[in-house]
């Protein structure tokens, strides 16, 4: 068997090093790491030049013993049996192949299009759909479950409360929900294609809206891939700065995650207090960059802001008090035995589905996976931060609640730590043209866990590919597991639980 590159995260790799494989050779070494100790990076296709419709599959796995990542590719494939069967955590990518290039996968379990759109190559789909007419968004063949007393509850596309549209379908026994299945793909803005030919002067605008609350982990991913193309190495100081955006981002949405978990259980004094404290963290980023959620901070080279002994002050001095009063809200939460009543068995993701389907970040966590950029596969940015295993086992609403609440925890020692030690030196450095027929990967650790990033140049070093992978893309099957078995009343605090992005999916 050919052995494949490994590469350190942010590395980059000449297309011509990378292994185009037989099929056999291909599956063989994808089912070899995912059965074993490695996890899905990416799974993506690249059209072929010679107009057949034939295009080249690239696989990226990642191994968090060596904390290296292995690139493999497959040629020539208009149609590829699926893996899906075998490895459930490949489902959605090879759905998402064949909608982007008309690819087959036959033996595919749930094979349904993604975002309901055409083909980008104009080649007919797997589905047969008109290729003149823009597909409509949700027309598929759902799942069902018949019996008698079954029935099926429909929620969304539009919710009673200002959040983004996605469908959820029940299948339900009186109150006992079977199957819930997910369809999104509402807010499909094309972003990868816009990427296409560039980077181009507005591309960095439209990485910070590829899901607006995760501003600086897009943004730093895409940033370290034209630092990785162009050899640009980014100064100490703008690392840090970095690192304390990370964590600010961090903080603002799981503080503000467990308020809203707090009020789907009735909880008003932390829904109350987690409410206003997320604001606090969010007026911290604003002082750092004048955007509270860090837009035109990161930039590819560094950052745009520095934080002067003014600001680093102003910052660690409201530090203190918000981090108190966290402390304070989340005891409360914790503390309350009708809260733990309610969290405590709802919800459940069994470990095995959870490994199955791949789950990422707090969701993957909370399931027992150890899975953390910080703690695998950054160790030269985050390796003084000693970032420990904030993992649980259960797999409920507790504990991604659980896991929320000590990653505020190591957060917020991280936070006090980058700012009372920031290196001196510049903030930004310039880059160069980037590297032609290269491939760079980069994986950040979000808030909601791994965002993966993959560019390929052409031979003029601009974009002939961009691949971005939210965490959601992972997490919102884990979403629909969780409800399995459950109440349907228990959906919004499940939900709440997950918080996951439908923007960041659709892309």
């Amino acid at each position: 068997m050919s052995t494949p590159p490994r590469i350190v995260n942010g590395g980059t790799l000449p297309l011509a090093s990378i292994p185009l494989l037989q099929h056999e050779e291909f599956s063989l070494l994808m089912k070899t790491a995912l059965t074993g100790k490695e996890r899905l990076a990416a799974l993506f296709a690249v059209p072929g030049n010679n107009g057949t419709g034939e295009v080249t599959l690239y696989a990226v796995t990642a191994s968090p013993d060596s904390g290296t990542l292995t690139v493999f590719g497959h040629e020539a494939a208009t149609s590829f049996p699926s893996l899906t069967p075998e490895l459930p955590q490949l489902h959605l990518f090879e759905r998402e192949i064949a909608e982007q290039y008309g690819v087959a996968f036959p033996g595919h379990p749930w094979f349904k299009p993604v975002r309901f759109h055409a083909t980008w190559n104009g080649a007919a789909d797997p589905w047969q759909r008109p290729t003149g007419q823009h597909p409509l968004v949700g027309d598929m063949d759902f799942f069902q479950v018949e019996g008698d007393e079954i029935h099926e509850v429909g929620v969304g596309p539009v919710h009673a409360g200002i959040i983004e549209p996605g469908h959820f379908r029940f299948q339900c026994y009186g109150e006992k929900v079977l199957h819930l299945e997910i369809s999104l793909g509402y807010q499909h803005r094309g972003m990868e294609r816009l990427l296409l030919g560039g980077p181009w002067p507005q591309t960095p605008m439209q990485i910070e809206t590829m899901a607006g609350d995760t501003t600086i982990g897009h943004m730093t991913a895409y940033s370290r891939i034209i630092e990785s193309l162009s050899g640009c190495r980014v100064s100490a100081r703008a690392q840090f700065l970095r690192a304390v955006a990370l964590e600010l981002e961090r903080l603002a949405n799981h503080v503000g995650d467990i308020g809203a978990m707090a009020g789907d259980v009735g909880y008003l004094p932390t829904s109350s207090f987690c409410g206003r404290l997320r604001g606090d963290y969010l007026n911290m980023t604003a002082t750092l960059c004048g955007s509270r959620f860090g837009r035109g901070l990161v930039r590819p080279g560094g950052v745009l802001f520095d934080a002067g002994p003014e600001i680093r002050d102003k910052i660690l001095t409201a530090l203190d008090p918000v981090a108190k009063h966290t402390t304070g809200a989340l005891d409360l939460f914790f503390d309350t035995s009708s809260v733990l009543a309610r969290l405590e068995g709802t919800g459940t993701v069994n470990p095995r589905d959870a490994v199955g389907l791949g789950l990422v970040g707090v969701a993957g966590r909370a399931c027992g996976i150890d899975c953390d950029v910080r703690r695998h596969f950054d160790p030269e940015i985050h390796g003084t931060d000693n970032v420990p295993a904030m993992t649980s086992s259960h797999g409920d609403v507790f504990a991604r609640a659980m896991v929320r609440r000590n990653e505020v925890i190591h957060s917020t020692d991280c936070l006090r730590r980058r700012l009372n030690a920031l290196p001196d030196g510049a903030c930004r450095r310039e880059t160069a043209d980037l590297a032609p027929e290269t491939m760079a990967i980069c994986m950040v650790e979000g808030w909601r866990g791994t965002l993966t990033h993959a560019a390929i140049t052409g031979i003029d070093g601009r974009f002939s590919r961009y691949k971005v992978i939210d965490p959601s893309f992972f997490n919102w099957n884990g979403l629909a597991m969780a409800l399995r078995d459950g109440q349907i009343s228990d959906f919004p605090l499940c939900n709440k639980s997950f918080n996951l992005s439908y923007c960041g999916f659709d892309l």
